[in-house]
């Protein structure tokens, strides 16, 4: 019985690990599960739109345009008489590509060099670190629309812009993690049995920044999402018929007093997109902090 009680209290002392500790303090954290809950549902709609979308989103009928709600159709028509709620349930699928390809994009560009410029310092880190500050000087939104309107109106174009302007964030977030990094006592072991400074920097550096990367980019999406829907309200996004939140709202507009249910949808998916990945990143960037405890 005693060695029975030892080996509970020794289960019981074992150290939970890092990962446990930070899915125990995310549970905790009610506004971060009602993000969570959120995404969720904005992912379950972006998959099963083509399903559960009531009517074809794509559909006009100019006697019942600006319609309001009723029972057939619970956000109402817009301004052609399509179906609401099948465009915005559709539109989710646009808006989520457009922050998940964007991201993917600052990522995959923005990481590596970040690392590099961290690790390697000197003339190659003052280089990279001038063109990001040129790339800083413009706000964000500006930018995406200089390069829009150079690439040409579209979709993809956005994602593309949206991308762009994203990899400073991660070039300055990955390059001050490498730069405390790369002196502690691990890396200066692996340069002491000869490892290749590329294997460092991949191998034993950048899997110690996914903490910073994977909050980064779950607030990058709201940012996307954000932004793609001001391109599309400017005209520089996914054009008609395609139902994107931003092309919708930029249509509908004219029609706020009439018909105000045209704009206040689209309206509340952008703003309960951008809340949800806010509040989930805020929650995940506590819960990966092992300086806070819950």
């Amino acid at each position: 019985m005693a060695i029975g009680n030892a080996v509970a209290k020794a289960k019981e002392s074992e150290p939970t690990s890092q990962f446990r500790d930070a899915i125990r303090r995310l549970k905790r954290n009610r506004m971060a599960m009602v993000g969570l809950v959120v995404i969720l549902l904005l992912i379950v709609c972006a998959a099963l739109a083509p399903w559960i979308a009531p009517h074809d989103p794509t559909t006009a009928s100019l006697r019942h345009a600006l319609q309001g709600p009723c029972r057939e159709y619970p956000l109402g028509r817009d301004e052609l008489g399509r179906d609401m709620l099948s465009r915005i349930l559709h539109g989710a699928r646009i808006s989520l590509s457009i922050g998940l390809i964007s991201v993917a994009i600052g990522v995959l560009i923005g990481v590596p060099v970040g690392a590099i410029s961290g690790y390697y310092g000197g003339k190659t880190d003052l280089l990279v670190q001038r063109l990001i500050d040129i790339m800083l000087a413009f706000p964000g939104i500006l930018l995406a629309i200089v390069i829009v309107a150079t690439l040409g109106v579209g979709l993809r174009n956005v994602m593309i812009a949206v991308g762009i302007v994203s990899i400073p964030i991660y070039v300055r977030l990955v390059r001050g993690s490498v730069l405390s990094i790369r002196e502690l006592e691990y890396v200066s072991s692996a340069r002491a049995i000869g490892s290749s400074n590329w294997r460092i920097i991949f191998r034993h550096i950048l899997p110690n920044c996914l903490g910073p990367i994977i909050v980064q980019s779950t607030l990058q999406i709201a940012t996307a999402i954000l932004w793609a829907a001001g391109l599309g309200f400017l005209g520089l996004g996914a054009q008609p018929p395609t139902p994107e939140w931003g092309t919708m709202l930029s249509r509908g507009r004219d029609f706020i007093r009439v018909a105000p249910h045209v704009v206040t949808f689209p309206g509340l998916a952008i703003v309960l997109s951008v809340l949800g990945f806010n509040l989930f990143g805020d929650g995940l960037r506590d819960a990966l902090d092992p300086r806070l405890k819950y």
